[in-house]
């Protein structure tokens, strides 16, 4: 009896050390698995061609996104998120260029974030990401005054609010599970980047010159900021917060404004019949951004807002030097046209509602686009209107674009429109196949005036792993 009691004692025990040796070998192979590389992204292919007789082709990217997560400790993970792309049009001139092959397929690979994430640095309460890293600020739909740390990536004026990483430390302090603060510093200024192809001129003003003027020749020197800690970095902290159901933060940014201001334009005679050379000299404004922005839900609409204040750290004016227009005047002749002395405010609000046919609506108010500053602030209205059909396989979007209103009191000579229209149908759950218009009018001045004669066809495919 005792033997048996034995035996059944040792078999018992054999059973539990080969169930504990299983659950110790799954959750090593469950942290290894946690600890792989983790590989996602997106392919997107993206082509549009001009409305007009001819068909000219306007936009050409196949874009590849790889997205790289990995844990590095149970503390600690590493991202990564790289544009491997093909975009463009071929673009050799000469025969020589045919040996390059940047020329004839132009193509880049853009870093768009590489960080590293260190949770419960030195306290439990503060985490630290160091590395290049998209720091996005704000609660609107893709356009976002207060997000002035990351530089603008312009390249496709349609594709508002897109940003450039930068590199950059991040620190989230959290005060509690609601609220946390956040502080930024970015070591040296990047400027954004302007759009290419046709959509070159879109930011650019009509140049107007004195009567009996004729532009022969331009031309440019940019200044950029001196690259040391003091001049060209840039610092910013954010209080942000959840409480009675409304997402809330305050910010301030001491930085740069992406885009170039001209600082002076020297005229030259370039014949005896009014005709003239100038050169810009450009440089970039230094100011203090103090912003706040919220998003919240009433009876099921969806409300948000944002406004930044910006102030200039000197002010900014223009100067036209006309002393070689008149080389027997005493004295220098200038001109001197003020952009911004004062503070001024950019901001956005918007709301959307999902009904319960399946239907989507979105519509936003913009005071001053991202280009715009001092008085010179455009009104923008957005609207999305698309219905959902077949579990949301297919969504058609009759109503979409923007009407831009540059002077209230000559609305008919000072208006824009962009009417963007688009039918998307998902083939699988990881495909989705997008086809779109684009058609802009106006008078005056405005972002999308410049672009009244590119009526367009867009024709897009994502496909996400």
């Amino acid at each position: 009896m005792f033997m048996k009691k034995i035996t059944v004692f040792l078999i018992m025990l054999q059973a539990i050390s080969f169930t504990v040796k299983g659950q110790d070998e799954n959750i090593s192979n469950q942290l290894q698995d946690e600890n792989k590389l983790k590989i996602s992204g997106e392919l997107l292919t993206d082509e549009r061609f001009l409305l007009k007789e001819n068909n000219e082709w306007a936009w050409n990217e196949n874009r590849l996104t790889m997205k790289l997560e990995k844990r590095i400790t149970e503390h600690s993970k590493f991202h990564g998120e790289i544009w491997m792309r093909n975009i463009g049009l071929p673009g050799p001139v000469a025969s020589s260029d045919l040996y390059n092959k940047g020329i004839v397929d132009p193509y880049n690979l853009e870093i768009r974030e590489a960080n590293i994430q260190l949770y419960g640095f030195l306290t439990k309460n503060l985490d630290l990401k160091i590395g290049r890293q998209l720091i996005a600020w704000g609660t609107a739909d893709k356009i976002n005054p207060t997000s002035n740390l990351n530089p603008f990536d312009m390249e496709d004026v349609l594709d508002f609010g897109r940003q450039r990483g930068s590199d950059a430390i991040v620190a989230n302090y959290y005060i509690s599970g609601d609220f946390f603060l956040q502080g930024v510093y970015i070591p040296f200024f990047q400027p954004a980047n302007l759009p290419l192809g046709i959509f070159a001129n879109a930011l650019n003003p009509e140049m107007t010159l004195s009567e009996g003027m004729t532009l022969k020749g331009f031309s440019d020197t940019l200044q950029m900021p001196a690259f040391n800690i003091g001049e060209s970095s840039t610092a910013g902290f954010r209080f942000k917060g959840y409480t009675k159901g409304i997402d809330f933060s305050w910010s301030y940014v001491w930085g740069y404004d992406g885009l170039p201001v001209t600082k002076k334009n020297t005229f030259v005679p370039a014949d005896l019949y009014g005709g003239v050379n100038i050169n810009s000299r450009l440089s970039f404004m230094r100011a203090h951004i103090i912003g706040t922005d919220f998003a919240t839900g009433i009876a099921g609409i969806g409300f948000w807002g944002e406004a930044a204040v910006f102030i200039p750290d000197k002010n900014l004016i223009m100067t036209n030097d006309l002393s070689a227009l008149y080389p027997l005047s005493p004295e220098p002749v200038t001109r001197d046209t003020t952009l911004a002395d004062k503070p001024y405010i950019r901001f956005i609000i918007g709301a959307d509602y999902n009904f319960s046919d399946g239907s989507y609506l979105n519509v936003q108010y913009l005071n001053g686009f991202m280009h715009e500053r001092g008085k010179n602030l455009d009104d923008y209205f957005f609207m999305r209107y698309e219905k959902r059909f077949f579990n949301d396989r297919l969504k058609i979007a009759p109503v979409g674009g923007a009407f831009i209103i540059t002077d209230w009191s000559r609305i008919n000579d000072n208006h824009a429109i962009a009417y963007i229209p688009q039918v998307s149908y998902n083939a699988t759950p990881d495909i989705e196949i997008t086809m779109s218009a684009a058609i802009f009018d106006g008078k005056g001045d405005n972002l999308f005036t410049n672009l009244k004669d590119y009526d367009m066809f867009m024709f897009r495919m994502k496909y996400n792993f």
